[in-house]
């Protein structure tokens, strides 16, 4: 459906982003030969032949009142696929830096004959990377492409998933003003750039550039592209309206980023009891298991009652997988101390919610994004533990507790947690190292809905617990929304 609706709307080519390797390479190839246009990915590479695995550019004739006038358009995409997706990429493909890639591409589309170039870049315009120094290239790159490499006239930013309708960065070795954009997420805007351009003795040279942004949903749905999808859609909405079992109770994560909610106790206890039963036959069967997951939404309102496909979708809305690896107590209170970095320093015992949560670190500048903020759970026993915003960032994590027991640095355990944690995303300490103990590649989505549908219902008597809160001083702290 992705490929219809584009091929109608006639794009001149897309760029790749990081979760077009989500699915595997076959299927993304396979939607690739669907497309009527390239799928341009300049820093993608063969990791065997060191190739360039997809079509880096193309250069497009435009016919204007001075004559023709050469367009490039080039695509980069986020280096972090080599780390979310590794388990799909690793030993396939290589993903090289953005920067580190214009500095060739750019001269060559230029010696092609682009006489404007505009970039595609699927990767943020705010420096840093959520994976620290896992990678040697940085995560968002848009702003150093723009100061770092010449040539480029105006970048349309992606990956961050914020609105920028224009702004401009000077090129340090030309001090030219680079025009850069980015259109929110999801298709709910639309970026136009204009570049204004005369042409002199045969050479064009872009004398203004501005851009602006268009509300998607100020506009009726196009005719065309409606009639191209609707056979997939209505295949999709029936599948999504299944009713699949029931829930006891409602699952919302209205205030899960600072207090103890059923929704994020459904998912780790789902994951964990996965993963209870993948090592139940070998060696590994006798370690207790933990589960980390965390709020990927604020708006997830399902009612107690029917559950259906929809539900668990907006329950859990990345397309995941479930991993679990072994580590010890003391690397689960690193952990534990590394999510609580999310919040703010607190004084007292009441505080609004903006004052608590997102806070600003070295790898989050825009603040932390409540995906990086992990709850722990325990499956055979409570892991019990407070978070005291009145200590500093890595000092927080006060009583942790397994059975009611302090927490022996040496005990193992075996943690459920999703392939985009456990390859860096977040930059969590020892998972990326710690011994995994199964891989099954399945979408955590398809696990719960497999659960659903092998029980019957989400029993929050079995899987909720009160097992971790936020404190000041000790004291329990009162968060208003």
């Amino acid at each position: 459906p992705m490929a219809l609706a584009m091929n109608a709307v006639g794009y001149d080519a897309v760029a790749l982003g990081n979760h077009e390797f989500n699915y595997g390479i076959p299927l993304l190839r396979t939607w690739e030969k669907q497309l009527d246009f390239p799928l341009l990915g300049a820093n993608v590479h063969d990791a065997v032949t060191g190739g360039r695995a997809f079509t880096p550019y193309i250069l497009k004739r435009v016919k204007t009142e001075n004559g023709w006038l050469t367009v490039g358009l080039v695509g980069f995409v986020t280096p972090g696929c080599a780390l979310w997706d590794r388990d799909n990429v690793q030993g396939k493909l290589d993903f090289n830096g953005i920067v580190e890639e214009a500095k060739t591409v750019i001269p060559q589309m230029k010696a092609a004959g682009a006489d404007v170039v505009i970039v595609s870049s699927h990767s943020g315009a705010t420096p840093g990377s959520s994976y620290g120094d896992a990678l040697p290239f940085a995560e968002n790159a848009s702003t150093q492409l723009a100061e770092e490499v010449p040539g480029i006239d105006a970048i349309l930013v992606g990956h961050a998933h914020l609105e920028i309708p224009e702004r401009f960065v000077t090129n340090t070795a030309t001090g030219r003003q680079v025009l850069l954009t980015e259109p929110l997420k999801w298709g709910m805007r639309v970026a136009v750039i204009d570049l204004q351009l005369v042409k002199d003795r045969g050479q064009w040279t872009v004398t203004s550039a501005h851009s602006h942004l268009l509300d998607a949903k100020t506009v009726d749905a196009d005719p065309a592209v409606v009639s191209a999808v609707q056979a997939g859609h209505e295949a999709t909405v029936k599948y999504v309206n299944q009713v699949i079992g029931t829930s006891t109770a409602p699952l919302t994560t209205a205030t899960a980023c600072w207090a103890d909610s059923a929704a994020i106790d459904a998912i780790n206890y789902v994951q964990a009891s996965t993963i209870k039963a993948e090592l139940a036959n070998g060696p590994d069967a006798g370690l207790p298991v933990l589960s980390i997951a965390a709020a990927f939404s604020r708006s997830v309102d399902v009612k107690a009652g029917p559950l259906t496909i929809r539900d668990v979708a907006g329950l859990y809305i990345f397309d995941n997988t479930l991993l679990s690896i072994k580590v010890t107590g003391a690397q689960v209170k690193a952990y534990l101390e590394w999510s609580a970095q999310y919040f703010r320093p607190v004084g007292g015992t009441t505080a609004r919610a903006q004052d608590v949560t997102n806070a600003v670190t070295a790898l989050a500048p825009n603040g932390t994004p409540d995906y990086n903020y992990d709850v722990a759970y325990g499956l055979d026993a409570p892991l019990n533990y407070e978070i005291d915003l009145a200590r500093p960032a890595g000092d927080r994590i006060m009583n942790l507790t397994y059975g009611g027991a302090p927490v022996p640095a040496g005990k193992e355990f075996a943690m459920a947690i999703n392939n985009y944690r456990q390859s860096g995303g977040g930059n969590f300490p020892a998972v990326k190292t710690a011994p995994v103990l199964s891989n099954s590649q399945q979408e955590i989505r398809q696990r719960i809905i497999d659960y659903v549908v092998a029980h019957g219902t989400l029993d929050a008597a079995v899987f909720s617990q009160s097992n971790w809160r936020l404190t000041v001083n000790g004291q329990p702290l009162t968060v208003t929304a």
